[in-house]
């Protein structure tokens, strides 16, 4: 019998977010503070990144110059900080 996939949300999505770019981090040997400086954000909100949220309960979405920053800081592609599945955002319009 095939499994059912799992359409995935946007928290779930965000929390990949955030596990890409602690992996990432901690690839390069860099410490959250020392990310977030060289990115331009505080690094309660790079903290913040790598949980996937941005506020408690609200998930992460950073902007489009800061997942580029973040990208460029850790030495990797966008697509390696995106999740595997997008989940739908156009549903329900």
């Amino acid at each position: 019998m095939a499994r059912r996939r799992i359409k995935p949300t946007w928290e779930t999505a965000a929390r990949e977010i955030g596990l890409n770019l602690l992996r990432a981090r901690e690839a390069k040997g860099l410490s959250q503070e020392r990310v977030a400086h060289m990115a331009g954000i505080s690094a309660y909100t790079y903290q913040k990144f790598e949980k996937g949220t941005s506020r408690p309960g609200t998930p992460l979405n950073p902007r489009l110059k800061t997942l580029i920053a973040l990208s460029q800081v850790l030495d990797v592609p966008v697509v390696d900080l995106l999740p595997n599945s997008l989940p739908d955002l156009t549903m329900g319009r």
